[in-house]
């Protein structure tokens, strides 16, 4: 079997002296900050083979629309200007221009990228350069195997800063930056594989991996014992497969802690639609059906790596929504992990089954005061917010503005729907159970009804913080994962980590999560 691709990816503060002509070099930035940059801060990237008149000509040529981009030194030096407007709803780094850039102006050798950024774009644009070098492959004669991309940032003053910020990065948090690039090289690997790579076998290796890594032993539930122990969700969605289903759990539980905080993902590492079986136009690309569980397992990597302060379970519900004579058959009637009683009229809105069980748990089992899920859960995702935006469903108004500001600064950007269940839960009524696994009206808030019926198995009146991040469209650009999950996780809880680049752009929690602490506490 070929082997994978193995760019390999190092941070730099400043920058290294190389040529340009025996290691290419793209510099990236916008346009404002490459008119800021004088040449002796960019020499060392371009002698001898560019000289001061050419840098000054080229960025003076360079109009953006959306992007631009000059050659300096044959197609060996490059600088490219990311897109001057930004709404606010996107992010400040440009983050997804970030990468296309990359993706175009890199010439597949060992090879310099130089950004020049602000400090507060750092995390977020190196997040950006890490989507743009994919690790699977299956291609034979693969020509960019054992190269070194080294990644190093110019840093310029903000408008905003009084000019006595930093301008050089530390080792640690160089270190972050390399540990978030693995995390989502490692997320957007999982997602690419296919599933006769990737089953729940497989993935549960990867989780094993990781475990490894951190020196984190799993618990792992699994087969007929998730039967015996009331997963009926998961075990309903995956029990035709040949491969059994499992509920995996990393947990992270430092000495001084005080919040407990739970990710849970969707691992469905194939979706054929069960008996409500997909079309054949549907079906293709159920692989990356696992994107949330994959994003979750790559931010609890770069969190305990990062020095995560609180208790931080990951978990993970694993499944392959396989066809055969043991298949959960529509009018069947499952109890999930929260004691309640599921319909079954479609088998392919398995997504909800299996986290149901997974936030039921992190509240029974973890005593989880914070949960948050993350799913590839809807198509009508990407009808309601887009290519680019997960969807966010949560019980705190609080935290709905904290996830957004997350997803600005990281660049997984995040954009919230109506949280109604006092209108929308009525759409799973049953006559025979408590409720139905899928909506009577598919026109009236898809996305927000399907965040609620994971709700639901936690209870409308849970007192901890609840959040559901639906990311089925942007867990992919094209025909590649973007390990979405990644960068917005670590960013959103970033002040949860003992690690200076995350606390110093993390929304600030305190006193939300101290509040929350004490409701349970009173319990």
């Amino acid at each position: 079997m070929t082997a994978e691709m193995s760019t390999k990816l190092v941070f730099h503060s400043g920058l290294t002296k190389t040529d340009p002509h025996q290691s290419p070099v793209v510099i990236i930035g916008q346009v404002k900050h490459l008119t800021q940059l004088k040449f002796q801060d960019i020499r060392n990237k371009l002698e001898p083979r560019v000289t001061e008149d050419v840098f000054k000509v080229a960025v003076s040529s360079l109009h953006p629309s959306p992007t631009d981009s000059c050659s300096l030194y044959l197609n060996l030096a490059t600088i490219a200007a990311l897109p001057v407007k930004c709404s606010r709803h996107n992010t400040p780094s440009r983050a997804h221009a970030v990468t296309r850039l990359v993706q175009s102006c890199t010439v597949g050798v060992d090879e310099s990228i130089v950004i020049i950024c602000e400090r507060s774009d750092v995390y977020a644009s190196g997040c950006a350069v890490a989507r743009a070098f994919p690790v699977y492959s299956r291609k034979t004669g693969s020509s960019n195997e054992n190269t070194t991309v080294s990644v190093e940032f110019v840093i310029v003053p903000s408008n905003s800063e009084s000019g006595d910020e930093a301008t050089e990065l530390t080792p640690e948090e160089l270190k972050v930056l390399d540990d978030a690039a693995t995390g989502i090289r490692l997320a957007a690997r999982i997602v690419d594989t296919p599933c006769n790579e990737m089953n729940v076998d497989n993935f549960l290796q990867e989780i094993r991996n990781i475990g490894d890594a951190l020196k984190i032993e799993p618990t792992v539930i699994r087969g007929e014992e998730l039967a015996e122990k009331g997963f009926g969700g998961i075990y309903g969605v995956g029990k035709a497969a040949t491969v059994p289903p499992a509920l995996a759990v990393l947990s992270y539980t430092p000495p001084g802690a005080h919040s407990t905080v739970a990710w849970v993902g969707k691992g469905i590492v194939y979706d054929t639609g069960g008996l409500s079986i997909k079309g054949k136009t549907a079906m293709p690309g159920m692989k990356r059906d696992c994107g949330g569980a994959a994003g979750i397992l790559g931010a609890f990597y770069t969190a305990v790596k990062a020095n995560f302060t609180q208790n931080l379970h990951a978990v993970f519900c694993l499944a392959e929504n396989a066809v055969g004579p043991n298949s959960t058959k529509p009018d069947d009637i499952h109890i999930l992990y929260s004691g309640r009683t599921v319909e079954i009229n479609n088998t392919d809105a398995e997504g909800r089954l299996v986290l149901s069980d997974g936030v039921a748990y992190a509240q029974k089992d973890l005593k989880a005061n914070i949960i948050l899920d993350m799913a590839t859960l809807t198509g009508a995702q990407g009808v309601a917010t887009g290519k680019y935006h997960a969807a966010l469903l949560t019980n705190s108004e609080d935290w709905e503005s904290i996830v957004v500001e997350a997803g600005l600064v990281s660049g997984d950007l995040v954009f919230p729907i109506p949280y109604c269940p006092e209108l929308h839960f009525s759409e799973f009524s049953s006559a025979v159970a408590d409720m139905k696994n899928s909506v009577a009206d598919r026109s009236n808030a898809q996305s927000s009804c399907a965040g609620l019926f994971i709700a639901a198995h936690l209870g409308f009146d849970y007192p901890g913080i609840w959040m559901h991040v639906d990311m089925a469209t942007p867990v992919h650009c094209g025909e590649r994962a973007t390990g979405y999950g990644v960068a917005l996780l670590t960013t959103l809880f970033g002040k949860f980590c003992n690690q200076t680049l995350l606390k110093s752009i993390a929304p600030d929690l305190d006193v939300k999560n101290e509040s929350v602490a004490k409701k349970l506490r009173k319990k």
